[in-house]
């Protein structure tokens, strides 16, 4: 390094290093002045601030939501994908089109206009990660040091695309951010679930749907994205519903096992058993059409957690008694279950729940006469057929 001469050169040394300086490519957006780049968290770390004036305030539940999401990247290194932060410089740094290099001093700082909960869900990790890192060293726990320490690492690195608008005021501000969150559309219903593969029942429908013949013959709508195609029995959603109906006995919303970390021997077995319970209906219930009550949607949500019920009172999942319990299937007065338009006009959750429990009243009274009355019809035929088949 070279010697210092002069309390000037020492100023001027010391200016340098105070900025903070960002890459980037200067463009025209709309007929502002922005700046495109891409900054690892650590960098962003430094340099962001929250006018709560232009924002609002965090909503806990979607800031859990997003730890959670981060958490699948830095746990099991899965990919996450967010879209690009955006800041407003108001007035602050300045850009050098030579080196193409934008300038901050160190206490000049950026203002969110997009981003707030993805920085929040970054820095609370980032906070949590350092008080884990000072316990583990009080405890002197060197191994969980490391892994604490990689993981910090993965956060500080993490790329995010950003863009900074230059030279925009804060009512423009406000309206930029009012545009962004008003405008946009969330996607929604079948195509919101089909977008979704991480999670073991998406998972799992996903590969009932394309993989196996028995869902050819009920055809699942995997593209539209309300599943209301014409042509399609059941929509994606549905399939998914069914199968958490089938599993757990609950309805999609308190799911309990429809976790990111799962093996694939679970869905292995999974899928064997669902398979068999497609086959199953498709046996005992009239062919799949969309006229038909019993291949309706509440109907067949309400019949999953009905026969979830009786395959698991021995605590797990028992085939042997599922193929009982199925047997029931061509008894039940389908029409019977709902009381003039109780079909249309009772919520959806009501309408579930109304059939679930015909259905289990009808088993509960009927199925000892009515399945050993089909197991004796069917060893008379049998046993007909061997006489024919010796004489």
């Amino acid at each position: 390094m070279d010697n210092i001469t002069s309390l000037s050169e020492l100023l001027a040394e010391q200016k340098a290093s105070s900025y903070i300086e960002i890459p980037g490519v200067v463009s025209r957006t709309f007929g502002q002045t922005t700046l495109s780049t891409t900054l690892p968290m650590s960098k962003l770390f430094a340099i962001y601030e929250v006018d709560l004036e232009v924002q609002r305030s965090i909503v806990p539940q979607n800031l859990s939501k997003m730890m959670d999401y981060i958490m699948l990247y830095l746990d099991h290194g899965q990919g996450i994908y967010f879209p690009g932060i955006i800041l407003s410089a108001r007035g602050a740094g300045e850009y050098d089109p030579d080196s193409r290099l934008y300038r901050l001093q160190a206490i000049e700082k950026l203002y969110v206009v997009d981003g707030q909960h993805r920085l929040a869900a970054f820095r609370r990790l980032m906070e949590t990660l350092q008080s884990a890192m000072a316990r583990a060293k009080d405890r002197r726990e060197y191994d969980r040091m490391e892994e604490i320490s990689a993981k910090l690492s993965k956060l500080y690195t993490f790329p995010m695309s950003t863009m900074i608008y230059l030279d925009i005021n804060a009512r423009q501000e406000r309206q930029l951010f009012s545009d962004i969150n008003k405008l946009p559309r969330k996607i929604g219903g079948n195509l919101a679930v089909l977008r979704e593969q991480r999670r073991f029942y998406h998972v799992l429908a996903s590969r009932l749907a394309l993989e196996t013949e028995v869902m050819k013959q009920i055809p699942v709508d995997m593209f539209t994205e309300r599943g209301k195609g014409p042509e399609y029995l059941f929509s994606y959603h549905l399939l998914i519903e069914i199968m958490i109906g089938l599993f757990e006995g609950r309805l999609k919303s308190a799911a309990r096992n429809n976790g990111y970390y799962f093996e694939d021997q679970q869905v292995e077995e999974h899928m064997k058993l669902a398979v068999h319970y497609f086959e199953s209906l498709l046996k005992y219930l009239p062919a799949p059409e969309k006229g038909e009550l019993c291949w309706s949607e509440n109907l067949q949500i309400a019949l999953s957690m009905f026969f979830h019920d009786e395959v698991t009172k021995t605590g797990t999942f028992n085939k042997y008694a599922l193929d009982y319990a199925l047997k029931i299937l061509p008894h039940i007065d389908w029409d019977a279950i709902y009381t003039g338009d109780e079909k249309d006009r009772l919520p959806r959750r009501s309408r579930i729940m109304k059939a679930y429990q015909y259905i289990k009243d009808f088993y509960q009274e009927h199925h000892m006469f009515l399945i050993r009355e089909d197991s004796l019809a069917e060893q008379v035929f049998q046993t007909d057929n061997t006489k024919e088949d010796v004489g």
